[in-house]
């Protein structure tokens, strides 16, 4: 008999009382990024992070401009010789898999992300250490960055993609609510960075099969002599009820409903369940990304 019947498990149980998931079918657990696999977009192409190849040329762009660390753990670093060797022994940990963006209009590489909490098993897992320089910053390359994590990870069968942030990084909070990312809270004193304390924001874009979020693609328009990328977010996220997810007296919670559309963000505050505007986003940041 099955594995309920031989266990003595009570097949008969009230929905209702006891709730439980929906049963995942059609779906096999994904294998894990392949730390030789370059990955090409339109504007970019990411390649897996090198000392040798990258170091320098990437700590030339980020030399001068210490508060592009600010809100990562790590950084700034005092010489060359200094983020080399963090390249190395960064790229040694399996744990996550780092990318230096290759920027194909400047034809020069320009920051670098990862992978990271990568879990096939749970179909989990999560993009971070977004650190790109200020030329490639409010740029369609920043964009298309990320988008072609998403687009791997949606591809090869992951069912959650994941985008932590310090909670006090409005830029990157902002960032995740235009490529679709759905809020889902604040975990409270996650952790001490630098000796400060830590809340972490979480936001995640979710789908598999045949309603996998993976947006068609990058497409930009220019206005006012600016190039402003978007990403069609037909499916990226769907969710069957509007209920806020954090809690707290002030908290405002992102939320994708059924059938997104470019006008579909909704912030809900908790306690009244009133609806407000998106955040605010200036001009200079509709392609901001770190």
């Amino acid at each position: 008999g099955s594995l309920c019947a031989r266990s003595g498990y009570d097949q008969s149980f009230d929905a209702a009382a006891r709730p439980l998931g929906e049963v995942v079918t059609d779906w096999t657990v994904p294998l894990a990024p392949d730390a030789n696999d370059i990955l090409h977009g339109r504007y970019c192409r990411l390649v897996p992070l090198d000392a040798d190849r990258h170091a320098a040329l990437l700590f030339r762009v980020y030399e001068g401009h210490d508060t592009l660390w600010d809100y990562l753990p790590y950084g700034p670093f005092s010489s060359a010789a200094q983020y080399y060797r963090w390249v190395r022994e960064t790229v040694a940990d399996k744990a996550h898999l780092f990318y230096a963006v290759y920027d194909l209009e400047t034809e020069a590489y320009g920051g670098v992300l990862s992978f990271l909490r990568i879990a096939p098993q749970a179909g989990s897992i999560e993009v971070g250490n977004i650190n790109f320089s200020e030329s490639m910053q409010r740029s369609p390359t920043s964009t298309e960055a990320i988008y072609l994590l998403m687009q791997w990870a949606f591809e090869n069968g992951y069912r959650r993609f994941e985008w932590k942030c310090n909670a006090l990084n409005a830029p990157s909070r902002r960032s995740a609510q235009r490529l679709g990312f759905s809020y889902e809270g604040i975990f409270r004193q996650a952790l001490v960075v630098k000796g400060r304390n830590r809340d972490t924001a979480a936001t995640v874009i979710a789908g598999r099969g045949p309603d996998s979020p993976v947006p068609g693609g990058i497409k930009s328009t220019r206005h006012q002599a600016r190039d402003q990328t978007t990403i069609r977010r037909q499916n990226l996220m769907r969710v069957d009820h509007r209920e806020p997810i954090a809690q707290g007296d002030n908290d405002l919670c992102l939320h994708t409903c059924q059938s997104i559309g470019e006008d579909d963000m909704l912030w809900h505050r908790h306690q009244t369940a009133a609806v407000f505007p998106v955040m605010p986003v200036h001009p200079k940041e509709v392609s901001c990304i770190w």
